[in-house]
């Protein structure tokens, strides 16, 4: 089954480490990152994709794949 998520978070380096955890855990970079700003701070988006065995369903937790 193919995997999509979207991590988002303000632009710094927690941010950067999520997605760099999640690049080593097999998930794969999908398009590129986005930037907006909420007035404050600037806020970073990363769409990732992963595939795995197994059938969806919507009581999957992604974040633990």
């Amino acid at each position: 089954m193919k995997l999509y998520r979207y991590l988002t978070g303000p632009d710094d380096n927690s941010f950067c480490m999520r997605v760099s955890a999640a690049l080593n855990q097999g998930w794969a970079l999908y398009g590129g990152p986005t930037l907006s700003f909420n007035g404050v701070q600037t806020i970073a988006g990363q769409a990732i994709i992963k595939e795995v065995d197994g059938e969806f369903s919507h009581d999957l937790d992604l974040s633990s794949l």
